[in-house]
């Protein structure tokens, strides 16, 4: 799984907070997943994204304009097929 958080180039610590939320979300459910922070306007333009922070999962825009909570991470994570699978092979 793959976790992008886009801000624009002149205010990266936006972002800070949707990484820590992020990054807790997937300690509650024990998820490795691959974690970036982007500063580049290009490809938040790339994505049609216009309103900071942004994050996108497997290069799926899930929220933009604010930071999410955790229990809202949780749920896009827990919704993923890839998620599912694991889960279903663990069980």
């Amino acid at each position: 799984m793959r976790i992008d958080v886009l801000c624009k180039p002149d205010n990266p610590a936006s972002c800070h907070g949707t990484v820590e939320n992020v990054r807790e979300a997937l300690n509650q459910l024990g998820v490795q997943a691959e974690v970036h922070q982007f500063s580049d306007s290009r490809k938040m333009i790339d994505n049609r994204i216009y309103v900071e922070p942004a994050l996108l999962i497997d290069d799926q825009v899930r929220i933009a304009g604010r930071v999410p909570e955790v229990n809202e991470i949780v749920n896009f994570i827990t919704e993923r097929p890839r998620y599912l699978r694991e889960v279903a092979k663990v069980a």
